[in-house]
C-alpha cells in the first residue's frame, strides 16, 4: 500500500470512529505552499455526515488522526480545509521501500511491443551536437515505454539516402538520357 492509500484509510476510519458513518467519496489532495503540511483534506462535504461546521469537523478529524493514527504529527485548520502534517517517520519508511524495491516505478510487462528508432545520422555528413540531443531523447522515451510494461527495440538507421540522393534520381531520370555509370565510365 503506497502512503496516499494508508493516509486515506486513516482518515475514513477516523471519520467511522467520529461519526459512526464514512463516506467514500471524500477528498484528499496536496496541500497548498503557503500552508503547512503535505495532504489536505476537505471538510465541507463531511459536515453532512458530522453534522458540525466544516472548521469543527476538521478540528476533530485532526485531532483523531493525531492521537490515533501514528502517521500524523501535527495539523492545522483553515477555513474547512485539514492541513496534515504527517510524521518524519512515515516519510522515513516511505523513503525506505521505494528505495529496496528494485522495481519501484515499473510496471509489469503488457505483452505489446514497440519500436523506437532514433539518432539515425547521416553517414555523408558530421556529427553534431543535434545527434547527442537525439540519441538522448530517443533512450529516454525507450525508457520511459519500458518502464510502462513494453518490450522495446531500440533500433537507428545508418544510412546516406537523404535529399540529395532523391535528387540526384530526378536528375538521372530527367537529363540522363538513360545513360548508366558503366556505358560512361564516369561515376
Amino acid at each position: 500500500m503506497n502512503l496516499d492509500q494508508i493516509l486515506r484509510a486513516a482518515v475514513k476510519q477516523s471519520i467511522t470512529a467520529l461519526y459512526g458513518q464514512s463516506p467514500d467519496n471524500f477528498q484528499v489532495q496536496p496541500t497548498n505552499q503557503e500552508f503547512e503540511g503535505s495532504h489536505t483534506l476537505v471538510c465541507f462535504p463531511l459536515t453532512k455526515v458530522s453534522r458540525k461546521g466544516p472548521e469543527e469537523t476538521a478540528n476533530q478529524i485532526g485531532e483523531y488522526l493525531s492521537l490515533h493514527s501514528g502517521i500524523v504529527d501535527r495539523y492545522n485548520v483553515v477555513k474547512g480545509f485539514l492541513n496534515l502534517v504527517l510524521a518524519d517517520r512515515v516519510w522515513l519508511d516511505t523513503f525506505a521501500a521505494i528505495f529496496t524495491n528494485p522495481d519501484y516505478g515499473q510496471l509489469p510487462a503488457n505483452g505489446q511491443e514497440i519500436m523506437v528508432e532514433y539518432s539515425s545520422p547521416n553517414t555523408n555528413k558530421p556529427l553534431h551536437l543535434g545527434h547527442l540531443r537525439n540519441n538522448f531523447l530517443g533512450y529516454s522515451v525507450a525508457a520511459i515505454f519500458q518502464a510502462n510494461g513494453y518490450t522495446v527495440h531500440k533500433v537507428q538507421i545508418i544510412n546516406d539516402r537523404g535529399i540529395h540522393i532523391c535528387k540526384s534520381m530526378a536528375a538521372w531520370k530527367r537529363y540522363g538520357n538513360g545513360e548508366r555509370p558503366e556505358v560512361t565510365g564516369i561515376k
